[in-house]
Order: C-alpha cells, then structure tokens, then sequence
C-alpha cells in the first residue's frame, strides 16, 4: 500500500521491525518513492532492520538540504535502537544523495552499498544533456514519455510484470518539473577524488554492464580507484534498475562479497512486509 506523501523527505519501514538488527537505509533513484527495494525486502529484512527514504513529488531541495535531512533522520533512528550499525544503500539517484550523506556524516555510517550511481564523474549520462525539454512538457505528455524512457531504464524481460509496472508507476508519481530538477541535479553533481578518498568504510558498487542509461561498468571502476576501501560487483546482464530483476539477490551478493560481518540473526517470526508506514524525521 502506498502511504501518503508528506511535504518532507521521510523513512518508509515494514510494519514489523527490530531494533536489534543493523539498520539497513536505501536511498531510492529519481523517483523517490522509497518503494523500488520490493523485490529484495523479503530477505533483506531476515537480517536488517530496513528504512526506505521517500523523497515527495513535489520536493526540489537541493543535494545538501537532502543529505542533511537524511542524516537527521538515521540520527533520530540510531538514538531509538540497540544495534548502532548503519548500511547505507544509494541506487542511481540515491547513490550520488549517499556519497553526500556519507561525507556529511561518515561517523553513523558503518558500511556503504551504490548500485549504478548516477555520479557520471568519469563521464556524462546521455540523459544529462537531452533532458532540457522535460521543464516545458505537460504533465500528461512527459507521463506518456514515460514508457519510451522505460527500455533505458531496465532490463524488462529480466523483470516480472509487477515489477515492469512498479516501476512506470514510480517513473509517472512525479511531475514533470521534478523530473527536470531531479535531473538538473545530477548534471551538477560534483565530489572530488580528493572528497572520495576520505570515505574509509567498506564500500561495494554494483556495476550493470547492459545498462543503457549510463555507463555504469566505467563509473564504478572510476569510483573504486579513489575510494579507499571500495570493491565492485559487476551484473553481467542487468540494466539500470537491477534491485527490481528476479535474479538479482542484493543480499546474496552481500554474503558473496564478504560484505557482512555479523552474525545473521535468526528472526522468532517471519517480517511482516506485507505493509509500510512512514516514520517521521
């Protein structure tokens, strides 16, 4: 079920959590739903305690106000919970909003996943430069658009029908200005080598080498030559939105990566997924 939007950025989580396990933060794409992770909550959540940012339609805050916002947001959770460790996941959109989280607060942060970061430090997004005509569309014309942008966006015959249609829907939940600044946004995205070399946590890039929208196999290997501690994961046959394909397991791949280093703990009872509510910040 769909929540209802607030006027701030906020955490979505499952009805059913717990503070004894690591807090697991995904930072969603352009969208900003929080609701793209479905795919991967069911076994996430048997060992993280999961917050989804939703980022409303109508919000054009700039990236510092974002990251400040989120990090007021995990401090208020890390002060409400026994275990402290923090696993903070950014997915295109969301991974550049993570590396600017994680150097505005690195302190809370114990480890660090991007998945295709729309960074584009090594070079640009061809959706960087011909967006310019998403400011003048109409609404009902750009929702249309939509479904032209959705091949670049995914690898669809790697997705079930639900998921193909999650996604348009997240694509279509916001306006066509949002769409603009969003993108506006990552044209000017900026962090330095310099910037990237004082994030000593653990980080693990997932690389989609059929991704249409950016080039996401050069991005990583550009991000993991600066980032100190940093290894990539490269996804052979998936495209942009990768969390949303039937074999994509980001919890496998974390276990495969050495990524974890707790013991998982074993749930009483199963998460109840089966609804979210917003936590405010």
């Amino acid at each position: 079920m769909m929540p209802e939007l607030k006027s701030h950025p906020y955490f979505l989580r499952p009805r059913s959590h717990n503070p004894d396990y690591p807090l697991f933060v995904f930072l969603p794409g352009m969208d900003g739903t929080g609701q793209l992770l479905r795919s991967q909550m069911p076994s996430l959540a048997a060992a993280f305690d999961v917050r989804c940012l939703v980022i409303p339609p109508h919000d054009l805050s700039h990236w510092e106000d974002l990251a400040n916002h989120v990090v007021s947001l995990i401090t208020k959770e890390i002060s409400q919970r026994r275990c402290q460790s923090v696993y903070l996941c950014g997915e295109s959109f969301g991974g550049c909003l993570a590396l600017k989280v994680s150097l505005s607060a690195p302190h809370l942060l114990h480890r660090i996943i991007l998945s295709n970061p729309a960074t584009s430090v090594s070079q640009p997004s061809w959706l960087l430069w011909g967006s310019q005509w998403l400011g003048v569309l109409p609404d009902n014309i750009y929702h249309l658009s939509t479904l032209t942008l959705l091949p670049a966006l995914s690898s669809l015959n790697r997705m079930v029908p639900s998921n193909r249609r999650a996604l348009l829907d997240a694509m279509r939940s916001m306006p066509a200005k949002t769409m603009h600044w969003r993108v506006s946004m990552l044209r000017n995205f900026k962090v330095h080598p310099g910037q990237l070399e004082q994030l000593t946590q653990p980080v693990l890039i997932l690389a989609s080498a059929a991704d249409r929208l950016w080039s996401s196999v050069a991005e990583a290997k550009f991000l993991v030559k600066y980032l100190p501690n940093a290894t990539m994961s490269v996804l052979p046959k998936s495209g942009h939105a990768c969390l949303l394909e039937t074999d994509v397991k980001l919890f496998e791949i974390l276990k495969q990566q050495n990524f974890l280093d707790f013991s998982l703990p074993q749930p009483e009872t199963e998460p109840d997924l089966s609804e979210i509510i917003g936590v405010e910040g």
